[in-house]
């Protein structure tokens, strides 16, 4: 199914960069800026990076980290003034950065080039998920309905128009697509909780249709298939780098946040499941998840608001070996909901972190590559 161009200047997604979105690209409003990396920032919270190298913001829990510390490299604030930052994904080709700041109900463009952050698509449907297919289109979950529309999978053509990849299963409709990853086979993955239903401020209060899941698209068929059931709040989702465990954020699980990894055959059907991590506490909230080369899980990472916890002793991104043990912190002084590798070498870590974009080079690049 395929609607119009929805409010959205995608059109310019057809080049995937390579000219500038309407020159006259709206602003994101009154308080919204952005600023040139490595600059000084003192807007939300009073934060100033660091001028020290290493950064001490960059925490090794465990010395098998320490090879992925670049010594000079440190937490860099790319923009500031969102709502809820969420769904980073890299656009190589256009030297881009895109993401939704789900509260205010649009996808935002961050250009390495300029520095600047600027409308990518109003009217976004409350868009929380990202990432792009095996041949570089946006897929995008719409978190929420309105007028109707919604709560759905969709993806950005080259010409800019949406195609309607789900937006039901059985009959039922989905309750707000949370975060999604594609695989080589072009299968699509995503987790759907009922987060976004639950008030009018993140998405559209609703009734909840299905239970708590995560669903497969076929590559090739379209056909969608529930392929877990029996999480609370499945929130975060990523493949191991060669594609055969799939892990998931468990994000309402009690009393601990956990990490559950499935076993991946070669037609999709998942098998084996395992704990593969556990937030160790109550406070700690594992939210988005990224795997590196090495099979590492680089996770937004912080409070979960329990009362009595200072959130500026966990706010930012824990990273688990592939054993699930915690071995780095990075701190940011806002929680970090999402993350994605990009830049031209896949090396460096852009961090969706409630009012703000951060990055940092790492010594290591993302196990997924779309150019």
């Amino acid at each position: 199914m395929e609607t119009g161009n929805s409010n959205t200047n995608t059109a310019a997604f057809a080049a995937l960069g390579r000219r500038k979105l309407l020159a006259t690209g709206l602003a994101l409003g009154a308080g919204v800026w952005a600023q040139a990396a490595g600059a000084q920032s003192t807007a939300v919270g009073g934060w100033t990076p660091s001028l020290r190298y290493p950064d001490p913001a960059i925490e090794i829990l465990d010395p098998s980290f320490a090879k992925y510390r670049l010594f000079s490299a440190g937490v860099e604030r790319l923009a500031t003034g969102f709502r809820w930052a969420e769904g980073p994904v890299w656009v190589g080709d256009g030297n881009y950065l895109l993401f939704s700041d789900v509260a205010t109900n649009r996808i935002v463009r961050w250009d390495e080039t300029t520095g600047q952050a600027t409308t990518f698509r109003g009217n976004a449907n409350y868009a929380n998920g990202n990432t792009r297919d095996m041949q570089g289109r946006l897929i995008t979950c719409e978190g929420a309905a309105v007028g109707g529309v919604g709560r759905r999978i969709v993806r950005t053509e080259p010409s800019g128009k949406i195609t309607v990849l789900a937006d039901n299963f059985e009959g039922k409709r989905f309750n707000s697509p949370n975060d999604i990853v594609c695989r080589s086979d072009g299968s699509i993955w995503f987790t759907d909780p009922p987060f976004q239903l639950t008030n009018d401020y993140e998405g559209r209060i609703g009734k909840q249709e299905l239970p708590h899941a995560v669903y497969r698209i076929d590559g090739r068929s379209g056909k969608v298939t529930q392929v877990i059931n029996d999480l609370q709040g499945p929130n975060g989702l990523c493949f191991s780098p060669d594609e055969k465990t799939l892990y998931v954020i468990e994000g309402r699980s009690q009393p601990h946040r956990l990490i559950w990894a499935y076993e991946v055959s070669a037609d999709g059907r998942l098998a084996g499941k395992r704990r593969h991590a556990d937030a160790g506490t109550p406070a700690g909230a594992l939210d988005g998840i990224k795997c590196d080369v090495d099979g590492n899980i680089w996770a937004g990472w912080g409070s979960s608001g329990l009362p009595g916890v200072d959130p500026a002793t966990m706010d930012g991104v824990m990273v688990f070996n592939p054993q699930g043990k915690p071995i780095g912190h990075i701190r940011l002084p806002e929680r970090c909901a999402n993350l994605c590798f990009g830049g031209p070498d896949n090396n460096r870590l852009f961090m969706a972190s409630s009012h703000s974009i951060y990055s940092l080079y790492v010594n290591t690049r993302g196990a997924e590559v779309r150019t």
